[in-house]
């Protein structure tokens, strides 16, 4: 099978049983989105979304965050992981947003990527969820799923894997084939064992075949 060919099978399968996938993150607008996803960096978008709803209502704008302090914003974190770091980067954010962005989020990846807090993954889920841009956020799920089922070829890197799926995937699917990735990894191919007996994709998934072969042989 080539890799044109399974791209076409994985994502035909996508669009009829995942058409409707889209983040699980709670928010309200694109600042709360832009708090949610920084938040969200090694950690679950389930203890995420416990942490946001205090978090947006002591912080609702731009500039009442800009206005507060890195421990202020600790307290309510402080159950995530590197809440230190993320507490600054979210005061930081803010001030970025009121200095530089006239209290908007940015549309563009470089001026998201000026944004303390915002990598490159970051700013792309951004770009494609509140904007709706054709932008492919690579995270651990993303990463892992494709190497697995054969979208990219032993990618080394995140960036790597982007420019693989922007390939591929065409430019109107690219947002919500990032969900459809991410969510098949978080509850299907996880990372320690794959559910395959449960998995959509096996038929074209490089990594299933081996296994299914694997097991031939020894047999």
């Amino acid at each position: 099978m080539t890799r044109k060919e399974r791209f076409t099978h994985v994502i035909n399968w996508f669009q009829e049983n995942a058409e409707s996938s889209e983040t699980e993150l709670h928010y309200g607008n694109n600042f709360q989105l832009l708090i949610a996803v920084i938040l969200s960096a090694q950690c679950t978008d389930k203890r995420v979304n416990q942490i946001t709803p205090a978090l947006f209502e002591a912080f609702p704008t731009p500039e009442v965050l800009a206005a507060s302090s890195p421990d202020e914003v600790f307290e309510y974190i402080k159950s995530c992981s590197y809440p230190n770091n993320k507490a600054k980067n979210l005061v930081g954010m803010a001030k970025r947003l009121v200095d530089n962005f006239n209290s908007e989020i940015p549309s563009t990846l470089d001026e998201l990527l000026t944004i303390p807090g915002v990598g490159r993954k970051t700013a792309n889920v951004i770009l494609s969820v509140a904007f709706d841009l054709p932008a492919m956020a690579v995270d651990t799920h993303v990463f892992r799923v494709s190497n697995r089922i054969g979208l990219t070829d032993n990618s080394k890197s995140p960036l790597e894997t982007e420019r693989e799926l922007v390939k591929h995937i065409p430019e109107e699917l690219l947002s919500r084939a990032h969900h459809w990735l991410i969510l098949h990894g978080r509850y299907v191919c996880i990372a320690r064992k794959p559910k395959c007996d449960i998995c959509g994709l096996k038929n074209w998934c490089k990594y299933y075949q081996k296994e299914i072969s694997g097991r031939h042989g020894q047999g």
